[in-house]
């Protein structure tokens, strides 16, 4: 079997979120408790650290990983979705798994998917947890894919639970209220594994200490612990944030190559995490801490996060794509110069138009397109009801075509904005690599 064949059937023969929503979720943990049986339960064979939230929890555990791998542990990293190629998703020490691995994992395990026809989440978490099983990792960071008490993952028993935030995305499976979705992301809190909460605010808190307390868990509050002082960019464009202790004058200068203005959040939940682990005996030393945040990029490969992928014009693209994502990207929009800005902008067919379509910037030039992937919504019809909210712009069928005409109107002066979706920042990246 070559990898094309592998990741063929994985595609075609696996009913895939990403690609088809709805038809593709579980509602149960039934076929990963199986496949975990099947495998003889790989992940109780190295440590691993639970990510949650609606927004920043792939950033948070790119930002561990990279930490843990400063300090010398070989770690996994488990990550959904991927945007160039499916082995993005499971990764030790950043390096993605090998075709080869991949390609024996499909082959050798047909009876098991075909006796239980697994989705494809399903059947990649499975794989990743074999792999680093194999690969003898001292430790894992495993990062949900939709919600908590029902995903793939929350099989595990963590060091850790980290819980980075919750506003709404997923409505029609987590709930339409913070709390419902709280009370789902909630349910990777395991007993007596500690939390950390990265944005703790009313009344999603409460809904996550009350599980804890019932849990025996104890919560730890990053935005209660540290806070964002001083941001700016350095020379060589990295970020360089001064945090400060909220109980005492201690403060920290943190480098990072991720420089979106949102990673300040993740930043805090990330080092009160790691701070956590310093306090359970981990040999995680300030200097790894320095080294690991100012190479997140470089030690893990994550792409697409306030990426700068062209000069004159400025061209910048970002996955945020829902709500609460979309709001912290425009506000970095607004607060960097540019003389004409245009918005390359996607979305799948299940976001909330009314609730993101006022946050975008009526000024801008929009160029709407859709992706490759099915769920994508039509671009004709996104222009069209992005009208009714005073956007205007030309509907394009693909995100190639799209982000071309920008570049044709921009000036040298102008900024180009991609994204909506992380499937309209995969098809970007694709065209530009």
């Amino acid at each position: 079997m070559t990898y094309q064949e592998a990741i063929e059937f994985l595609f075609t023969s696996l009913p895939m979120y990403q690609r088809e929503g709805k038809a593709a979720y579980k509602n149960n943990l039934d076929n990963t408790l199986k496949l975990d049986s099947w495998f003889g339960h790989p992940h109780r064979s190295y440590a691993t650290i639970h990510v949650a939230g609606t927004n920043g929890k792939g950033s948070v555990s790119h930002m561990l990983a990279s930490v843990l791998q400063a300090s010398g542990q070989k770690t996994g990293l488990y990550t959904s979705p991927h945007l160039l190629d499916f082995r993005e998703r499971i990764k030790v020490n950043g390096q993605a798994i090998p075709e080869a691995e991949v390609c024996r994992f499909v082959s050798e395990n047909q009876k098991i998917i075909r006796e239980i026809s697994p989705s494809f989440f399903e059947m990649t978490v499975a794989m990743a947890f074999d792999y680093f099983a194999r690969e003898e990792v001292d430790v894992a960071v495993i990062e949900t894919g939709l919600g908590g008490r029902l995903d793939s993952t929350n099989i595990i028993t963590p060091l850790l639970s980290v819980i980075t935030n919750i506003s709404l995305d997923h409505t029609e499976f987590l709930g339409n209220h913070p709390t419902s979705i709280a009370r789902e992301k909630g349910g990777i809190i395991k007993d007596k594994v500690p939390l950390i909460i990265g944005r703790a605010e009313a009344p999603t808190e409460e809904v996550l200490r009350s599980i804890a307390r019932e849990k025996g868990a104890s919560v730890t509050c990053a935005n209660r612990i540290y806070e964002a002082q001083y941001r700016t960019l350095n020379m060589d464009g990295s970020m360089l944030l001064r945090i400060g202790k909220t109980l005492n004058p201690t403060q920290k200068t943190i480098t990072c190559d991720l420089t979106g203005e949102y990673q300040q959040e993740n930043i805090i939940t990330a080092l009160t995490a790691l701070d956590k682990l310093q306090k359970m005996d981990w040999k995680i030393s300030e200097s790894h801490i320095r080294e690991g945040f100012a190479s997140v990029i470089a030690s893990t490969g994550i792409s697409g996060r306030w990426q700068t992928i062209g000069h004159n014009p400025r061209s910048i693209c970002d996955t945020a794509h829902n709500v609460d994502g979309i709001a912290a990207v425009v506000r970095q929009i607004k607060q960097i110069p540019w003389h004409r800005l245009h918005m390359v902008w996607g979305m799948v067919s299940d976001k909330d138009l009314d609730m993101i379509f006022p946050l975008l910037p009526e000024e801008a030039s929009y160029y709407f397109t859709r992706s490759s992937v099915p769920r994508s919504m039509d671009a004709e019809e996104l222009a069209r009801r992005a009208r009714e909210f005073g956007l205007k712009g030309k509907p394009f069928s693909k995100v190639e075509e799209a982000y071309l005409a920008a570049q044709k109107e921009a000036g040298a002066k102008d900024l180009i904005f991609t994204g909506g979706s992380t499937f309209v920042v995969a098809d970007l990246l694709v065209m530009k690599n």
